[in-house]
């Protein structure tokens, strides 16, 4: 079960309930996939609201990666979502505000 004061969430991906949190490592990882210096960057740029198809296979698959699970970005591309691209934007949304709180949304 997700515990959101540990900024995990919970969310449905490829027909199964997973769990996904952006440690540390997930959120260097996506420093370096967006070319971002610092979390502030990274914020800023999550905080702006333009994302793009790949943002968001990197967003999540961090975020799984992060929570443990083995997963490639071509996987994370290959998984379905309820809602679908909206489904996927609304995902990478709430472990955004899970991580940086609402302020970045």
């Amino acid at each position: 079960m997700a515990n959101r004061h540990r900024g995990e969430i919970a969310a449905e991906l490829g027909g199964r309930s997973r769990t996904l949190v952006l440690t540390l490592g997930a959120l260097a990882e996506l420093e370096s996939a967006f070319g971002a210096d610092d979390l502030v960057a990274l914020a800023e740029r999550f905080g702006a609201g333009r994302l793009a198809a790949r943002d968001l296979v990197a967003i999540i698959g961090a975020g799984l990666r992060g929570a443990g699970e083995v997963v490639s970005d071509d996987e994370v591309a290959a998984m379905t979502a309820s809602g679908g691209a909206a489904g996927f934007v609304a995902i990478a949304a709430d472990l955004v505000a899970a991580t940086f709180g609402e302020i970045a949304r």
